[in-house]
């Protein structure tokens, strides 16, 4: 108990000078004292607000760094990258209380006592990795499962773009990407809200943001960093088209509370739309395609993320150029499902392919670090190791080629030699996450048919393929029979539609297609996997086997399903949100691969093996022209320019 030594007489107050262990401090009337007192108003003093947890935290780390209170843990010796310095820190001791980091320093340089120590004298210790843009959706693994993927390769932290589950379930977005961490998952996730919910202004779907949303979302949220990927040109650049008001007020309601927006600079690639891209305030890109392209972006101020195929092409490229401040770049993988990443890796592949383009080793862990960090104005709790940081140590056996011996995150030992040592939360996903599909009925063959005008024997339809950029709708002569509109597997014409998910009507779009898509007879694949909506799609060689995949996907409640024949033959069950499942890691593998290995006994357009690219069939993102999707007010067909929202039918 302090003793009360004298009091003080200031003006119009009483302040009480209270004597204890920890020294002199001030007893402070309240408000309404002072102000009766007549103390003036900009000398009074509020009453105390209660402190945040995370202020508590970072008192207590304080009182650790001092020696005054004890320790969990101190991982002894290790050599540390210092990434704001660019350099190694040889013998250091590296400090952690509650998760996070309180002193670091040169070994035995700490004054206090810690519960634990570990020994990582002989190691090289890097920050935990961390994604500045990636959809975890697409590791087809819900996020406490990805925690138990990626973690072993470094992976201690995620910007997640969430125009995926966004669009599923966009007043739930939050919510679903914190509760892993609030069940004690070690990955801590920051949302990026889905610029793109809906994708177009031509769609309707589970989400449908306006500027409160993002406004009161990134308010109440410090796990919310900004706006993902704004990818709408056409809308940003175009005054006249009918998502401009939305998307710049998207924008503004970012700007408005100091987020992060993140851009998708798809086919702009001359300087004018380069430079327009940048003054619009999009912050980052990471659809670039050339070196050339990219080193004039990112000399445009332009935060460069980088994916597999841009790490080879560019980083060479800025190598010759003599880049020397790197710190404007970041690595990410972007898309990739959980087969693949098994196969591949995460940022640990990206930054040994890094290093093996040239970049200077540091600068590639910047690249999977810092700089991430920075970007999502996180580097005070993630990406580096320093006190107030989380504890996400990766520690090394070699550095060149990132061979990772063991990963703390949270400041627990979470995986050794690739193996992920934590348990896994058991989540109760609640129905706003597993129950999204809703057509409302079973689909039948008829629901497929293309009908054609009457009388006709022959029709001109309109015909799409992959990645359709042209902006003239390509046409094609099909036949008729008994009044509808015929495929052509001789000339690899077959069908694709889409359904709607999301309003119970089963409204759906389709026409014909070429390029990818089963050649068997009687076949199909459908998902409810198809960005950037993610309204169920199905691509088929016959009505009867779309209806088919098309059912099966709603019975399992999400999911991708392969149609051999007439008959089921491979499915991947995806019942959260339709895009991912609650399933382990190698169980979700070795499903993808056995519906692969099916499908490789079946004859495909294009080329053999199941077409990963169905999901991209008809993404309806800049630079896309014409698309296909569901059917709404004032245009029956679905078919619609994205640039102008101009219409046409499929058949004539």
């Amino acid at each position: 108990m302090s003793k009360i030594s004298k009091k003080m007489v200031l003006p119009g107050a009483l302040v009480l000078i209270a004597v204890g262990a920890a020294g002199f401090f001030l007893l402070r009337p309240d408000a309404a004292t002072q102000a009766k007192s007549g103390v003036p108003e900009a000398s009074r003093v509020a009453d105390p607000i209660a402190f945040s947890d995370e202020t508590k935290m970072r008192q207590k780390l304080l009182q650790v760094a001092l020696g005054n209170l004890p320790a969990d843990l101190v991982i002894r010796g290790p050599r540390v990258l210092n990434v704001f310095s660019g350099q190694w820190d040889d013998a250091q001791d590296i400090v952690i209380s509650g998760g996070r980091i309180a002193w670091v320093g040169p070994t035995g340089g700490w004054t206090g006592k810690a519960t634990k120590t570990f020994d990582a004298s002989g190691l090289s210790a890097v920050p935990g990795f961390g994604e500045s843009h990636k959809h975890i959706e697409s590791t087809q693994l819900s996020p406490e499962y990805e925690a138990a993927l990626v973690i072993p390769m470094g992976n201690t932290w995620t910007s997640e773009g969430s125009h995926e589950f966004s669009n599923v379930n966009g007043e739930h977005a939050v919510d679903f990407w914190t509760m892993p961490e609030r069940h004690g998952s070690p990955l801590k996730i920051f949302t990026a809200l889905g610029s793109a919910t809906p994708p177009s202004a031509f769609e309707i779907g589970g989400g449908a943001y306006v500027y409160k949303d993002i406004v009161d979302s990134i308010r109440a949220n410090p796990s919310v960093q900004g706006l993902d990927e704004v990818m709408d040109w056409p809308a940003i650049s175009q005054p006249t088209h009918p998502g401009y008001q939305r998307i710049w007020e998207l924008m503004q309601a970012t700007r408005d509370t100091r987020g992060v927006i993140d851009g998708h600079a798809a086919g702009l690639t001359d300087p004018a739309r380069i430079n327009a891209f940048a003054a619009a305030g999009m912050e980052s890109d990471h659809e670039t395609r050339s070196a050339e392209e990219a080193w004039f972006k990112l000399q445009r101020g332009l935060f460069m993320q980088m994916r597999d195929d841009l790490i080879e092409r560019a980083l060479p490229y800025f190598v010759q150029k003599g880049l020397t401040n790197w710190s404007n770049i970041s690595l990410v993988t972007d898309d990739r499902n959980v087969a693949d990443t098994l196969k591949i890796g995460t940022m640990n592949h990206h930054i040994r392919l890094a290093i093996q383009m040239g970049v200077p080793t540091i600068a590639a862990y910047q690249m999977a670090t810092i700089n991430p960090a920075r970007h999502a104005h996180k580097d005070d709790i993630v990406g580096s190791i320093a006190p107030g940081r989380y504890a996400d140590v990766v520690l090394l056996s070699s550095v060149d080629d990132v061979g990772i011996k063991y990963v703390f995150a949270n400041g627990k030992l979470a995986a050794q030699d690739g193996k992920y040592l934590l348990p896994i939360p058991k989540i109760d996903w609640p129905e706003w996450a597993t129950d999204t599909i809703n057509i409302g009925r079973e689909v039948t063959a008829k629901d497929f048919e293309i009908r054609a005008p009457d009388g006709k024997t022959t029709v001109t339809a309109a015909l799409q393929a992959p990645m359709y950029r042209d902006p003239k709708q390509k046409t094609t002569t099909l036949s008729v029979v008994d009044g509808v509109v015929q495929n052509d597997l001789s000339r690899e014409i077959i069908k694709i539609a889409i359904v709607d998910r999301y309003t119970g009507k089963a409204n759906i779009g389709k026409m014909f297609w070429t390029g990818l898509g089963p050649k068997t007879p009687n076949s199909a694949v459908a998902s409810s996997i198809s960005h950037d909506l993610h309204n169920i799609i199905v691509v088929g060689s016959s009505d009867e086997a779309m209806a088919t995949a098309v059912n099966e996907v709603a019975r399992l409640k999400g999911g991708v399903v392969l149609v051999d024949r007439g008959k089921v033959t491979g499915e991947m069950r995806l019942e959260i949100g339709g895009l991912m499942t609650s399933r382990p890691v190698n169980e979700a593998a070795a499903n993808l691969e056995s519906m692969w290995a099916k499908a490789d006994t079946m004859e495909w357009i294009g080329a053999p093996g199941f077409p990963k690219g169905v999901i991209f069939a008809m993404i309806t993102c800049s630079p896309f022209t014409w698309r296909l999707v569901a059917p709404y007010p004032g245009n029956p067909s679905g078919l619609v320019l994205l640039q102008t929202g101009e219409t046409m039918p499929v058949v004539w």
